[in-house]
């Protein structure tokens, strides 16, 4: 199941068609929260930050239902509520309201519900200080919808957020959830449900649904991976070991050399062999080098591509992909090398990039997209940071040419490539290198 993530504007239309109204809206959120927390840490003492909107709301709303079950609650707020709705919550909280200071005493938990995701400047110096200080001096550190302080949208820190263990969001993620550098300020992020209905074609990418096998298949049922060699024959090498370990029925690669480091099962050739109509997906980039020929011939195919590395920096003009039934795999210099300095968020730019291109674009980094030029992106859920190094691009890039070789649509074989290369990086562990990635595949797949 993958979770829908809706921008500022999107969600204000989402909760206007709602049939609740923004009171009922507030008070499923405000409820959502508190269960969240108390699910998570228990029944800390805790200390809820109220701002003076709607996110400010929503603490009130949490503050009342924790103390219903059994929570010491204490609430600090920054200003009075200034929205008819947050007037109201603050209306049903019983409880004393401290005001939101450098005398504020901390708690064993803190929520964070100043500023949600309407927010378009920083924090007020003051104001900044003293939520990192309550929060530093916190067991548990959660915040309402997103972290203040933090554009929903971008991702952006406006102004320096703290990290928290636990962000509570309502209806859908926002953007900033799984976008750099907000993302690793969210720590674990839970999603309520408050009544909306999200309709998006942006979504977080989720555990995939694979190919099954026929119990009747041969080899070329499962797919056939073509790897064209260039000047460094190690990156090929992993990707070509990635794509067999991903599934692939058979994977072959063209090199005028003899490669080491192969698996046995690995066909090398001679010829690059390009128009065989069993190929399922051919396999371009890694390792290639300065060799515009190997990219010439490589566009020349009618099967379906991975364009990875070199080769993408090679391209020159988008418009070359147009036709190609590719996925392109680009880091953020390859990006802008291609494509310019588009305007937007990652997640706008991405989706430009596949539109203008016609292909899929996996927007690398450590807030991964997969953008498809019918509009779709998926959000990748965060991966860990030693995927940073040498070779884990090429074994991404043979992982996906495996599941588009195996009939997986375009969009859907970079995402499920995605999701189980981030999988495989967690089971591989902080000391590995690119080679430890490839082993760990299987296990990712057996999951």
């Amino acid at each position: 199941m993958t979770r829908p993530i809706l921008t500022v504007e999107a969600m204000r239309a989402a909760e206007e068609a709602a049939e609740a109204s923004v009171q009922e809206l507030m008070e499923r959120a405000g409820q959502a929260l508190a269960e969240a927390a108390y699910r998570f840490a228990g029944p800390l003492p805790t200390l809820i930050l109220c701002g003076p909107g709607n996110n400010g709301g929503d603490g009130y709303v949490a503050a009342r239902h924790m103390k219903s079950l059994g929570v010491e609650v204490r609430v600090a707020a920054l200003a009075d509520p200034k929205s008819a709705t947050a007037k109201w919550a603050r209306g049903k909280w019983e409880g004393k309201v401290e005001t939101l200071s450098a005398r504020t005493k901390p708690a064993p938990m803190v929520i964070d519900a100043l500023f949600g995701t309407g927010l378009k400047r920083g924090l007020e110096g003051k104001t900044a200080v003293q939520l990192g200080r309550l929060c530093e001096n916190a067991t548990v550190a959660i915040a309402c919808d997103v972290p203040s302080g933090i554009d929903s949208d971008s991702g952006e820190e406006l102004s320096e957020s703290p990290r928290f263990d636990l962000t509570v969001t309502f209806g859908a993620l926002k953007p900033a959830h799984r976008l750099f550098p907000a993302m690793h300020k969210c720590g674990r992020v839970a999603l309520g449900e408050i009544g909306i209905e999200a309709r998006t074609d942006w979504h977080e990418i989720g555990r995939p649904d694979l190919p099954g096998l026929k119990p009747g298949g041969h080899k070329y049922d499962r797919g056939l991976v073509h790897a064209l060699a260039g000047k460094m024959p190690g990156a090929i090498a992993l990707a070509a070991k990635a794509a067999a370990h991903a599934g692939a029925g058979y994977v072959r690669v063209s090199t005028s050399l003899p490669l080491g480091g192969l698996p046995s099962a690995v066909v090398q050739v001679d010829t690059a062999e390009i128009n065989d109509e069993r190929i399922g997906c051919l396999l371009v980039g890694p390792g290639m080098g300065d060799v515009p020929p190997i990219l010439t011939l490589a566009l020349t195919s009618h099967a379906p591509k991975v364009i990875d590395a070199d080769a993408i920096t090679q391209l020159g003009d988008p418009a070359r992909l147009k036709g190609q039934d590719a996925i392109i795999t680009p880091h953020h210099g390859e990006f802008v090398k291609l494509f310019g300095e588009l305007e937007g968020s990652k997640a706008v730019r991405a989706a430009e990039a596949a539109k203008k291109s016609g292909a899929v674009v996996v927007y690398k980094g450590p807030d991964t997209l997969v953008a498809a030029p019918d509009g779709r992106v998926g959000f990748a859920p965060p991966a860990p940071a030693w995927l940073a190094s040498a070779g884990t691009g090429d074994v991404l890039a043979g992982m996906i040419a495996a599941l588009r070789a195996r009939g997986m649509a375009a969009f859907e074989a970079a995402c499920a490539g995605v999701w189980l290369h981030g999988r495989a990086a967690e089971i591989a562990g902080p000391t590995m290198i690119a080679d430890d990635l490839v082993d760990a595949i299987a296990r990712a797949f057996a999951e």
